[in-house]
C-alpha cells in the first residue's frame, strides 16, 4: 500500500504522485510540494523572515503586544455519532492567543462532549492541550513552529510566483 508523503494516510485507491512522491490527493500535494519548496529555501532569508514576524506587531490586533509567535488552538465539537476536531495554529501575540485558546476551551466544554465514544475522549484532551498552551512561559527567541509556518508561507510566495511567470521564448 502507498502512503501519502504529507499525513501518512494510506491511499487505497487513486492518489496523485509526483517525482515517485505519492499524495493522497490534491490538498496533501499542494501542502507537500510546499514543504519540499520550504526545505530548499536559503535559511538566511527564512532568519530574516521570522525575526521580523517575531519583532513586529501581532498580525491579529496590529499592537506591538510582542513578541509574536505561533500559538495552537484546539477545538472538538460532536453529534451523537460524529466528533470532529482540530487543531490550528496562529501568528498572533500572546494575549490574542490566550483569547483564542479560551474561546476554544469554552467551546469544546459545551460542543465536545456529545458524540460517543470520540467526543468523551478527545474533549478532555483539547481542552488539557489549550490549558497546556495557555499556561506555558513565553520564549524570547521564535519557536520551531514559528520558523516553519513562515517557511511555508514564503514557498507558497515562490510557487506562486513560479506558476505565474510566462513560459520563456526559444531563441531561434
Amino acid at each position: 500500500m502507498k502512503k501519502c508523503a504529507y499525513c501518512s494516510s494510506t491511499i487505497v485507491f487513486g492518489g496523485v504522485t509526483e517525482n515517485g512522491v505519492n499524495f493522497c490527493n490534491q490538498k496533501c500535494h499542494q501542502s507537500g510540494l510546499a514543504i519540499f519548496t520550504a526545505r530548499s529555501l536559503p535559511a538566511e532569508l527564512v532568519d530574516e523572515h521570522v525575526n521580523k514576524v517575531h519583532s513586529g506587531p501581532c498580525p491579529k490586533c496590529q499592537r506591538q503586544a510582542g513578541p509574536v509567535d505561533a500559538h495552537t488552538s484546539h477545538f472538538v465539537w460532536s453529534a451523537l455519532l460524529l466528533t470532529s476536531w482540530s487543531s490550528t495554529p496562529a501568528i498572533s501575540c500572546r494575549s490574542c492567543a490566550m483569547k483564542k485558546q479560551i474561546l476554544s476551551t469554552m467551546g469544546s466544554a459545551l460542543f465536545g462532549w456529545w458524540g460517543f465514544p470520540w467526543g468523551l475522549i478527545m474533549t478532555p484532551v483539547q481542552i488539557v492541550r489549550n490549558l497546556k498552551g495557555m499556561c506555558s512561559g513565553q520564549d524570547r527567541r521564535p519557536s520551531a513552529q514559528l520558523r516553519n509556518l513562515i517557511s511555508l508561507n514564503l514557498a507558497s510566495h515562490v510557487m506562486a510566483q513560479q506558476q505565474n511567470v510566462p513560459p520563456v521564448m526559444a531563441r531561434r
